[in-house]
């Protein structure tokens, strides 16, 4: 997983309150079996118009927030089910980073491990974040490691991450990353646990 120390991208305005994982990537786009390639189904009733062409009124689908990597959105935002394929739609799409008030717990954890980095912001602030974006191309730079949001115009903010969990992001680790990071420890657990294995039972039960 790539380490997120600052990140700056243009910021996407998604004014819509309990956006639930459904909504994020339908069910019928969950049979893959690999992580990759759910971008494109992000959002899809939203993205897409019955007869199959885009939607030009939908945030992303506007010109102005092509490539856009930090998702401003509302109360809520992750609700419903807890399948991990949301973040894997948003990562894969290109967001690093979703401001909102408030996350349903599964899916902030989710992201999380998914190198996603979900900051809660005061409603006002948020507030004001929409109105700066609806007003035309906004940027903003997310510095992890200082815990500040700025702007171009000077405005910064600070925000509050769990320490484990900033850590972890900082250095790039998802859960089996944390896990190999204590690899030679592992090992040396399993030989002594195989060599009183043996002192008990024997070499030629030891493959048991």
């Amino acid at each position: 997983m790539e380490p997120f120390i600052r990140h700056r991208g243009t910021v996407a305005p998604l004014d819509r309150a309990n956006v639930d994982t459904d909504a994020i990537i339908p069910k019928q786009f969950l049979k893959r079996v690999e992580r990759s390639g759910f971008g494109q189904f992000l959002f899809h009733d939203w993205r897409f118009q019955p007869d199959g062409k885009l939607d030009e009124a939908f945030v992303l689908n506007q010109p102005r927030f092509a490539g856009a990597s930090i998702l401003l959105a509302r109360n809520n935002f992750g609700c419903g089910s807890s399948r991990e394929h949301a973040p894997w739609a948003l990562a894969d799409f290109g967001f690093r980073v979703i401001l909102a008030p408030s996350f349903a717990d599964i899916f902030h954890n989710n992201c999380f491990k998914n190198g996603i980095l979900p900051i809660v912001l005061p409603e006002n602030v948020i507030d004001h974040l929409f109105q700066q974006a609806d007003q035309g191309q906004y940027c903003l730079e997310v510095d992890l490691e200082a815990k500040v949001i700025r702007d171009d115009h000077g405005a910064e903010w600070t925000f509050e991450v769990d320490p484990y969990r900033r850590k972890l992001l900082l250095e790039g680790l998802d859960d089996i990353g944390v896990t190999l990071t204590y690899a030679e420890r592992i090992t040396e657990y399993e030989q002594t646990a195989k060599n009183v294995y043996q002192g008990v039972f024997g070499p030629t039960r030891s493959a048991l």
